[in-house]
């Protein structure tokens, strides 16, 4: 099984090295890594390849880059599995954790059903706050072609997947949109942990972003007070 994640590796690396939007390698990598930091603080028994396969594979195919077709990633990771001879259960298994990662608006809880989903799910969500966070939603918002910050358009709570998909948003909306809930919906406690830091990391950037921009009597200002 240590030569598949290793194969496992160099196939995503081709994949996503050239990759501009913030879910590339590198992103791969920092997700690999913290699966393996929360891993070591879980305490539950669980399926260590399992982890590292859906941490490997979980942006294989993102929805977001193929006209919200929320199929593909499971499809692309199934094909890449058979090829190595994985064995089914384990591709099941893998192929659902990728299928649920995903974020899909504040109104809907897409409950990860295994603790290794739980995982992976956590240490994407780790890689969406903080400085690496703010540096992605800028490289991701740039790409779609999002305006960076407009005070007329207030953030949307969307209610569910279809709405947070359609809704063309800006940039500083989407940390209130996604971003500054992640916190408070990680999985395990490592997580938690984890997440508080680089969660006000991100209060105090926006709170710089207002003050410097002039827009301290803004609606989006008034709404830090409830994420501190």
């Amino acid at each position: 099984m240590r030569d598949i994640i290793q194969a496992t590796k160099e196939y995503v690396k081709q994949k996503l090295s050239a990759e501009v939007t913030g879910h590339d390698w590198w992103h791969i990598k920092r997700v690999y890594e913290n699966s393996i930091l929360i891993m070591k603080e879980t305490a539950d028994p669980l399926h260590r390849e399992v982890v590292e396969l859906a941490a490997l594979l979980h942006d294989i195919a993102d929805w977001k880059f193929h006209d919200g077709d929320e199929s593909i990633g499971p499809r692309v990771a199934r094909e890449w599995l058979e090829s190595q001879q994985v064995h089914e259960k384990v591709i099941r298994h893998v192929c659902q954790i990728v299928k649920d990662i995903s974020f899909k608006g504040a109104g809907t809880h897409n409950s990860m059903k295994s603790i290794e989903g739980q995982i992976v799910q956590d240490a994407d969500r780790l890689d969406a706050l903080g400085a690496i966070g703010i540096a992605r939603t800028f490289a991701y918002g740039g790409f779609k072609g999002r305006e960076l910050f407009n005070p007329i358009i207030e953030p949307k709570m969307h209610k569910t997947a279809e709405e947070y998909k359609s809704q063309q948003s800006t940039t500083i909306n989407h940390f209130f949109e996604k971003l500054l809930l992640l916190k408070d919906r990680m999985n395990t406690q490592a997580a938690k942990k984890l997440a508080i830091e680089r969660h006000q990391y991100m209060v105090e950037f926006l709170k710089k972003f207002f003050q410097e921009s002039q827009h301290e009597g803004s609606h989006h200002y008034k709404l830090l007070s409830y994420y501190n």
